[in-house]
């Protein structure tokens, strides 16, 4: 063992369960609030497409911020971006629960996003500081596998929430919440980057990017996974307008379908926790992206032949949800290790293309909507066809490439 790695050993490595509570904090702040969206048209009397930018624009703010989370803290170190973005989304939380208008939401939301997003993207970077590409894709698994466990609950506690005492009150648990993982972090979440870069953050930021685009094993891992979100944040664009509207149940009925959802997603990042280190991440992200195809057409049939009813669309993206679970954290732990000296600004980069796409998919959806099933699988479907190819792009690419 050299001096290097002896050293690199015996440094304390944050555990798993804080890893797990500060990439949880922006999926949970997103799904609580889902269910409340078709009635804050009548609460704050707006229109479904000025609604609907408070999913989209917080999506973009989250893609956009990433890409500066990442080069920053690759600067000054994962711990104080961590610290700073938690303490920006408490702070941000609050002023969404005290918003009278839109606008003021929807400024608020994108705050929000903004705090979230370093959670997120600095937990897979953290993970890649300590571990190989198998072995850090194997525990991004485990750790978004136990991290789903707050989007399966968060739309029920939001549905049930804005039942009984209104949609502000999501606000406040997440800004509780918020705040006891702050206090978590600054006691256990300990530095793991140790040897930084030179120069400013934005100058690592204009210098990284390019790096990264310029490689097609990463471009193809980084949109496989990236296309493979957009599916799901299509669905979640679309889903709960179908459910109220067109099935005519309720934001909570929303919320415990969502389960079946969470639970398939849990199940492919178990299984990619599991057998990632084992047979490594393409075998894994090979299945992930047939068992994808195999939920579209099945969502596909079901809306042809005209069968009505939640399991019609819950069932099917039920089966892209596991297949979710086998590709993301295979295809983010295959990108970041393109160019594992700069794991920061490939973990930001790549969550950008994942929100980012995800937040163009809700737009699509949005605009495209007609009361209908369609505009939502539509942009499904491109999605996946498109994860598809880039996966082909990536395994081509990669060919006689180790890591």
């Amino acid at each position: 063992m050299s001096a290097e790695t002896a050293d690199l050993t015996a440094r304390p490595k944050p555990g798993l369960f804080i890893l797990v509570a500060m990439s949880a904090l922006g999926p949970m702040a997103l799904n609580i609030f889902i269910p409340s969206m078709p009635g804050l048209r009548v609460a704050l009397g707006t229109d479904y497409a000025t609604t609907q930018l408070t999913l989209t624009l917080y999506l973009a703010s989250m893609a956009v911020s990433q890409l500066f989370v990442g080069p920053i803290s690759d600067r000054y170190g994962r711990r104080p971006v961590v610290l700073a973005g938690t303490a920006m989304f408490i702070v941000a939380s609050l002023f969404c629960a005290f918003a009278v208008t839109i606008e003021q939401l929807i400024i608020g939301r994108i705050l929000q996003a903004t705090g979230a997003c370093a959670g997120i993207a600095l937990s897979r970077a953290i993970v890649r500081d300590i571990y190989s590409r198998d072995k850090a894709a194997s525990l991004i698994g485990y750790v978004t596998m136990a991290m789903a466990i707050a989007p399966m609950v968060s739309p029920v506690i939001g549905g049930l929430l804005d039942q009984l005492a209104g949609w502000r009150t999501g606000f406040y648990l997440v800004a509780g919440i918020g705040l006891l993982v702050l206090g978590l972090a600054f006691g256990q979440l300990h530095e793991t980057h140790h040897n930084r870069s030179n120069g400013n953050a934005l100058g690592q930021l204009f210098g990284s990017v390019p790096v990264l685009l310029r490689e097609p094993v990463f471009v193809g891992y980084a949109l496989n996974s990236a296309l493979t979100s957009a599916c799901f944040f299509a669905f979640i664009a679309g889903a709960p307008f179908l459910v109220t509207e067109a099935m005519h149940l309720t934001p909570a009925d929303y919320g415990f379908y969502f389960i079946m959802i969470s639970l398939g997603y849990m199940l492919g990042n178990f299984i990619s926790g599991r057998f990632s280190a084992r047979v490594g991440s393409n075998p894994l992200l090979i299945i992930g992206n047939m068992l994808a195809i195999t939920g579209l057409v099945l969502l596909c049939l079901l809306a042809w032949y005209g069968v009505a009813g939640p399991l019609s669309i819950f069932l099917p993206m039920s089966i892209i949800a596991i297949s979710n679970g086998l590709t993301i954290p295979n295809a983010t732990a295959s990108a970041i290790s393109v160019r594992p000296e700069i794991a920061g600004a490939g973990a930001g980069l790549t969550g950008f293309l994942q929100i980012g796409l995800g937040a163009i998919a809700t737009l699509l959806v949005g605009a495209m909507h007609d009361g209908t099933s369609m505009p939502m699988i539509s942009v499904m479907v491109a999605g996946g066809v498109g994860a598809g190819l880039f996966l082909a792009l990536a395994l081509f690419a990669s060919r006689g490439r180790s890591d």
